[in-house]
């Protein structure tokens, strides 16, 4: 998140001129050739929000901040990555995939690609255009009733140059410099929005897996008990009344499975297109979850700024924006062209590089605008207005950033608790479940109560396991939050992705 840099010489800033001022070109030119400079104001990275050079986050509890020294682990390395940390080989399996074929992440890539090009393009701008020309001819004329025929040649070398007196070109070149670091944290971005989706999917997608293998557990049971109730009824302890409401719990809680099952295909064709794949080239066999939390990272809220792609991206197009201010600013200024031209010309198609049909031509022409209706100072002014919003949204972003961070410290903070106090819920409510089953067996109690338990028991199991999901997500969310890895410094711009295979990949 540095200031780029620009391959052409450190430029002077040099003053505005005024109408009455165009009188003395000649010798602002002469100035400007011997020393070179550019106007508009040399670049400041815009000072970041308040607060957010505290040294912890308001969230952090008895987190410590890590030490630089202990930033670097092994998800970091070079091969590994961020989601390594949960555990699961085949979410590992899956994010190499990711990398490879998403077509989101090869849109960036190729984005990335014309901001390079945009820079060359701009630093071309800074030498002499040549060209080439050559020509043939034959004729037949008639003039007083004389006719008359000839042929004629020409070749010639043109060269022309406008020299960059006010610094035009060079903070052209600065502009797409900084666009381009912009583009490259945009695909530092992308990759890292889709890592923290297939990660994301992929965990609520084993976790719709643990709901699913509870309602088969869950359905098991009802079953039972649905028979146990029938059984009741024809021995004559048990009414219709409960046979029916057995029947209802059971229907009730299959339903419930089928929506769970609809939310696991759902995720699975999520997976399928960030993996670069057609949903029906897709299948990911059922699983129990075997990812495990990772610990919680922490970090100074300073390296935030230095981490989050996003965060760059948004400083680099400042950079950009201040840059054309300038570009702006040298329309006030006297353009000048030079050029030049050789070759020969002669008649006939005799031979082309005769002496004395050599000819040359040296020329300059030095051009400013008098009166423009106010079209330049209204460009400078759009510059700037430019430039104030980019500073803006920088420091929106950066305060984004920092609370996207301190909401899912919380989340994880407060979620450990719940996820204490839900899994003794749910230890109590199956021991419940037990009891007033086995008194309903002896005809001790009603199946009212029994259903109650039971649908109590269901519930504190599938609460369990959301805020487990919630967890998982807000744990993923902080990861993203902070940058994905621990590696402090602009984002680097990796090489383009290479073709998918043409054959499916399918996990079983």
């Amino acid at each position: 998140m540095h200031p780029s840099s620009s391959s052409a010489p450190t430029p002077r800033r040099c003053p505005r001129p005024r109408p009455r001022a165009l009188g003395l070109a000649a010798a602002l030119v002469a100035a400007a050739l011997a020393a070179g400079c550019a106007v508009g104001p040399d670049y400041a990275r815009p000072a970041p929000p308040p607060g957010t050079n505290l040294p912890a986050f308001k969230e952090s509890g008895l987190w410590q901040p890590a030490m630089p020294e202990r930033m670097a682990s092994e998800a970091d390395a070079p091969g590994g990555g961020w989601w390594k940390a949960y555990g699961d080989a085949q979410l590992d399996a899956l994010l190499e995939q990711a990398n490879q074929a998403n077509q989101s992440l090869r849109q960036a890539e190729a984005q990335y690609r014309q901001a390079q090009a945009l820079v060359q393009g701009a630093r071309a701008n800074f030498f002499p255009t040549v060209g080439l020309g050559a020509s043939a001819s034959r004729s037949r004329s008639i003039s007083n009733g004389v006719v008359s025929e000839g042929n004629g040649h020409a070749w010639s070398l043109d060269a022309s140059w406008e020299p960059d007196l006010w610094g035009s070109v060079r903070r052209s070149v600065e502009a797409a410099e900084g666009n381009a670091a912009a583009s490259a944290a945009d695909l530092a971005a992308a990759r890292l929005t889709v890592q923290a989706a297939v990660v994301n999917d992929y965990l609520q997608l084993r976790l719709a897996d643990e709901q699913k293998a509870l309602y088969a557990d869950t359905l098991a049971g009802y079953a039972k008990a649905l028979a146990l109730t029938q059984a009741q009824q024809r021995a004559g302890v048990a009414t219709r009344a409960d046979v029916a409401l057995a029947q209802s719990t059971l229907a009730a809680a299959q339903a419930q499975a089928v929506d769970v099952d609809l939310t696991r295909r759902q995720l699975e064709h999520a997976l399928a297109v960030l993996l670069g794949q057609a949903p029906a080239a897709f299948t990911l066999a059922p699983a129990p979850l075997t990812a495990a939390l990772p610990p919680t990272p922490a970090g100074l809220p300073s390296e935030l700024l230095q981490r989050r792609p996003d965060i760059a991206g948004a400083e680099r197009r400042v950079a950009a924006a201040n840059a054309g201010i300038g570009v702006a600013q040298a329309a006030w200024f006297p353009n000048l062209s030079l050029s030049a031209n050789g070759g020969y010309q002669g008649s006939g198609f005799g031979p082309w590089f005769l002496t004395p049909g050599r000819v040359w031509a040296l020329g300059a022409a030095l051009a400013a605008t008098l009166f423009d209706g106010g079209a330049r100072s209204a460009q400078v002014a759009q510059a700037s207005a430019a430039f104030d919003a980019a500073a803006a949204n920088y420091r929106q972003t950066v305060l984004a950033g920092f609370q996207e961070v301190e909401d899912n410290l919380a989340a994880l903070g407060d979620l450990a608790q719940e996820e204490i106090a839900q899994r003794e819920a749910a230890r109590a409510a199956h021991v419940a479940e037990q009891v007033l089953l086995a008194q309903y067996r002896a005809g001790t109690t009603t199946y009212i109560a029994v259903i109650t338990a039971q649908a109590q028991a269901l519930a504190a199991d599938r609460a369990l396991l959301q805020v487990r999901s919630r967890q998982f997500a807000a744990s993923v969310a902080l990861i993203k939050a902070v940058g994905g890895g621990w590696h402090a410094g602009e984002p680097t711009p990796p090489a383009p992705a290479p073709a998918p295979s043409s054959s499916p990949t399918s996990e079983q």
